[in-house]
């Protein structure tokens, strides 16, 4: 069994898990995709999921709204902000400002450091 994504355009409208012969009987365009695959690496299926060497296959694991690029067969998720830029190694978005290095941790107490993006300001800020 594998995870396929159904291409309609340039987006994902579904992901499902199939086999090969299965496919090859529907209608549209269906595009494998790897579950195991993020911002370009293979991971194993671990907690926490680790780098494992594998072959990352088309980027990204496809989901619904993603986009398609088909020059270079990889799945990446639309731009979610107008100064983000496309990292086309890791086929990942990035701010023009790195995220904080305290992001999700604390090391005061035990609470999360969460922020988000202020594209006016072109800055992160943190939640309070």
């Amino acid at each position: 069994m594998a995870h396929f994504a159904k291409i309609l355009g340039d987006r994902v409208i579904e992901v499902i898990v199939a086999e090969q012969d299965f496919i090859d009987t529907l209608e549209g365009e269906w595009v494998q995709t790897s579950f195991n695959t993020r911002g370009n690496v293979h991971y194993d299926q671990g907690d926490p999921p680790e780098p494992d060497g594998g072959v990352a296959l088309r980027g990204n694991f496809a989901g619904t709204n993603m986009i398609y690029d088909r020059i270079n067969d990889v799945f990446y998720e639309p731009q979610p902000f107008p100064s983000w830029t496309l990292n086309t190694e890791t086929w990942t978005w990035e701010a023009p400002v790195p995220l904080p290095d305290d992001a999700g941790r604390n090391p005061l107490n035990e609470e999360m450091n969460v922020y988000f993006w202020d594209e006016r300001n072109q800055q992160w800020v943190l939640q309070t």
